[in-house]
């Protein structure tokens, strides 16, 4: 079945909505509380390899309290249209495609949702857009360069092993390794790991060419003369112009971004930002324990009006 009129057995019911950014059809979630004019709007960016699947239970819940919930998928992932051009997949690229979404929703007053590669692509936009910000929700994610002098045997041995060529694609493309391996991995509850679940991760990446889009991993910037160094640098240089309010949750068992490492950079960043530490959750800490982070975000949202 097509993916654009599927809801994995009613897991994910919600009206799909799409605009045309660079010649392509972008999918977005967007559900608004019934009788509310002006709702203030959250937008939650998910990372590699899911989509807007990963925050299908933040939806509802979030809706009743009142609030707009828009959930993209990325250029690529999802039911968002693909691209073949592996260049359209650097982070600058990705980030244009999210401004191109936001600029044709003309949202304000954003509490910016993200995780994974959303953090670096949300975060993209938002120092350039400061004045639509305010607050962010910071998941499992990050926005920064790696140290000039780092060794080679300092960058995790998965992101090594993905790096190269012949090795990355086999895995990536040939194997789907990201849906068959690491996601899974990456979710500690392991209750949680359905038919259903794997089935709605599977089903944007049927195929070799379709999984170009995982290929993301080899695009993150670890030595200056890589594609997206200067992105990401520029973001980092930038991520002081957000002064709003700040909330970090982080899984305790996160092993993509351990806490004791990326945690402290982003509280040097935001001194003023609250942490919530989730027991039992790792890197896709929103399938481990949606109700307890959506329970933070909504006392978060209360006490930050």
């Amino acid at each position: 079945m097509d993916i654009q009129k599927r809801t994995f057995g009613g897991t994910y019911p919600f009206k799909p909505r799409y605009v045309t950014v660079n010649g392509l059809r972008l999918h977005y979630v967007d559900e608004k509380p019934k009788g509310k004019s002006k709702a203030e709007p959250i937008v939650m960016l998910h990372g590699n390899p899911t989509w807007s699947y990963l925050y299908r239970n933040f939806v509802a819940p979030l809706v009743k309290a009142g609030y707009r919930c828009i959930v993209p998928d990325h250029m690529g992932y999802g039911k968002s249209e693909k691209s073949l051009d592996r260049e359209e997949y650097l982070l600058k690229k990705k980030i244009e495609y999210f401004t191109g979404v936001m600029d044709k929703l003309d949202l304000r007053d954003i509490t910016l949702v993200m995780q994974d590669w959303g953090g670096s692509i949300g975060l993209g936009y938002a120092v350039e857009h400061a004045d639509r910000i305010k607050r962010l929700i910071v998941m499992s994610t990050w926005a920064f360069v790696f140290p000039d002098d780092v060794p080679d045997e300092a960058i995790p041995p998965l992101l090594a092993m993905c790096r190269k060529p012949e090795i990355g694609e086999t895995m990536l493309l040939a194997c789907n390794m990201f849906i068959e391996g690491f996601l899974p991995l990456a979710i500690v509850r392991k209750e949680k790991i359905t038919p259903q679940l794997m089935a709605a991760y599977r089903a944007p990446f049927p195929d070799y060419n379709s999984r170009i889009p995982t290929m993301a991993i080899q695009d993150v910037p670890l030595r200056a003369d890589e594609p997206s160094y200067s992105t990401m640098k520029t973001i980092q240089e930038k991520l002081n112009v957000l002064s709003v309010p700040t909330c970090l949750i982080w899984g305790e068992n996160d092993h993509v971004f351990p806490s004791d490492t990326i945690v402290p950079i982003w509280q040097g960043v935001y001194p003023h930002s609250e942490l919530h530490m989730i027991p039992r959750a790792g890197h896709f800490l929103q399938e481990d324990a949606p109700g307890e982070i959506v329970a933070i975000m909504r006392d978060f949202l209360r006490r930050n009006p």
